[in-house]
């Protein structure tokens, strides 16, 4: 069987999708961006298709990744829900697969970015590493003995949605007081926001880069206040990353983990948000003191994570035979010991129960 050398990874947000044809070692050779209709569940598929069909016709690629946003069910394959897309039990796979003629698995895209920084980034040599994706809410994915690890529905990987403050802020998930609310980008803005509101005499940098309203002051305004060294905005930034620490220790109660490796946008700004969520993470650590601690890391492949990760995936899954794609699956009996099959009989299918 021919080895795969390049295949095509497709990151896939609610505006825009970015694909990728990506080499054995993790190097993106040809990247483009579309827009993606998020009311058309139609209207997407044919947009990643259309990407895909481009970058094919220029190299000779042998599967496809698509990292989605959203929940994927165990079969890797159909998206259950995504909240910034109109997909509701969205068959993906076989959506693309129709339109493009090559292999298609599908994975969250978290988990995809956590597979890339394993594989080719700033979680090489880690066994069992959380990734949390700090953007406008929190991302997550896990790695347990070097596998991601997906649950029983496939949904595993989502602590922005456990609830820290008991009847705390309202989250777009309908629940209050979960993680996101006080640990993500949201949360930063929000801080420096109602900063501003209380005392505008101690947030006048932050007022000033946010056109002299609080509502005005974006992340990147606290980023770039916080890096002048402006008290209002390291304040900002100790909050979310105090917050940020003692989530980080609660999944380390639970997974014990050897490495976090911090992404999203607001991990942008490196040791201001990573130093307090360090010191935070070391206070809140059950038996601090008595137990290794996870190191704590920087992401480093950035926005490509999503493409590389999912390339990467249908790489490994592919099984280029007779136009087939098969998931390997777990491995059988020695060969002296498999049951012969009877020539000119076929072994009847097997009917998966439904959900």
């Amino acid at each position: 069987m021919p080895a795969v050398t390049l295949t095509i990874g497709v990151d896939v947000g609610g505006t825009k999708a970015a694909a990728g044809v990506v080499d054995v070692d993790g190097h993106i050779i040809e990247k483009l961006k579309r827009s993606t209709p998020a009311a058309s569940p139609a209207r997407t598929a044919q947009v990643i298709a259309d990407v895909v069909t481009e970058l094919a016709s220029r190299h000779q690629v042998a599967a496809v990744g698509l990292g989605a946003a959203g929940f994927i069910d165990e079969t890797r394959s159909t998206v259950l829900f995504a909240p910034n897309l109109a997909w509701r039990n969205e068959p993906l796979q076989q959506s693309v697969q129709d339109r493009v003629g090559l292999p298609v698995i599908v994975e969250n895209d978290a988990d995809s970015g956590l597979w890339a920084e394993a594989r080719f980034g700033a979680a090489r040599g880690y066994q069992d590493v959380v990734m949390v994706n700090v953007g406008t809410g929190i991302g997550a994915a896990i790695l347990i003995g070097g596998e991601l690890y997906h649950g029983r529905y496939g949904i595993a990987g989502e602590p922005g949605h456990y609830r820290v403050v008991p009847d705390g802020r309202l989250c777009g998930c309908g629940n209050r007081g979960c993680w996101e609310q006080y640990a993500s980008g949201s949360a930063l803005v929000a801080e420096a926001r109602e900063f501003a509101r209380r005392s505008p005499e101690g947030a006048m940098r932050l007022l000033q880069l946010g056109g002299g309203h609080p509502e005005g002051i974006a992340g990147p305004q606290v980023t770039e206040a916080a890096r002048e060294g402006d008290p209002a905005a390291l304040r900002c930034f100790q909050i979310v990353g105090a917050w940020l620490g003692q989530g980080m220790a609660d999944l380390a109660a639970i997974l014990d983990p050897g490495c976090f490796i911090i992404g999203g946008g607001v991990s942008e700004a490196g040791d201001l948000l990573l130093e307090p969520a360090r010191s935070a993470y070391e206070r809140a650590l059950v038996g601090r003191g008595y137990r290794p601690l996870a190191h704590v890391r920087l992401a480093e492949l950035g926005a490509d994570a999503g493409v590389v990760g999912a390339a990467d995936l249908a790489r490994r899954y592919a099984t280029v035979s007779l136009g087939r794609f098969q998931r390997p699956g777990p491995p059988g009996p020695p060969a002296s010991r498999r049951p012969r099959r009877r020539p000119g009989r076929r072994r009847p299918a097997v009917r998966r129960p439904s959900a």
